[in-house]
């Protein structure tokens, strides 16, 4: 028999409220783990979910667009959120945006056109004290200096080359 895409992915969120259960509460870590595994939530996941859960898809949807951690649109494989504070700001933020700008070749709120990186500002990561402060797929750095982007975004590209397939271990970079 064969199995559509979109079989799978109703599948797949039927085992998700499984784990998670089918109440309200449920929401925010099926959408999580939807993201995580597929750097997008489209219309049909929202869809199914808010059948799955008993509720309108307009409340999932209102969700995935209101945290900036939830995407409706298609993300990289590491996605770069530097942290856009003022007590980042005072610790030299400016110059490590400029720096992944440049590096990148992107703006902010953009994802490179090979797919793999995905720029993002976050407001708070909660290190105030060690600013900047910049996430890759969830992993912090603090004390982010201009050069020190360079040596991150090499060590994406070393752990995860240009070919290589996505894996679970890549959002833990």
């Amino acid at each position: 028999m064969l199995t559509t895409q979109q079989d799978r992915l109703m599948g797949e969120i039927n085992n998700l409220v499984d784990v998670h259960g089918s109440e309200r509460s449920a929401l925010i870590p099926i959408l999580q783990d939807i993201q995580k595994r597929y750097h997008t939530i489209g219309d049909f996941e929202m869809q199914v979910i808010a059948d799955r859960l008993g509720i309108h898809p307009v409340e999932v949807y209102g969700v995935v667009t209101f945290y900036s951690f939830l995407n409706e649109g298609r993300e990289g494989r590491f996605v770069i959120r530097l942290c856009r504070t003022i007590s980042c700001d005072m610790a030299g933020k400016a110059a490590v945006a400029q720096q992944l700008r440049n590096d990148l070749g992107i703006e902010f709120g953009e994802t490179t056109a090979d797919g793999r990186f995905t720029l993002e500002w976050a407001n708070c990561i909660g290190m105030c004290d060690q600013g900047p402060a910049m996430l890759v797929n969830g992993k912090v750095f603090t004390r982010v200096t201009p050069e020190m982007v360079h040596d991150i975004l090499a060590a994406c590209e070393k752990t995860f080359g240009p070919h290589t397939p996505q894996t679970e271990e890549e959002h833990a970079l």
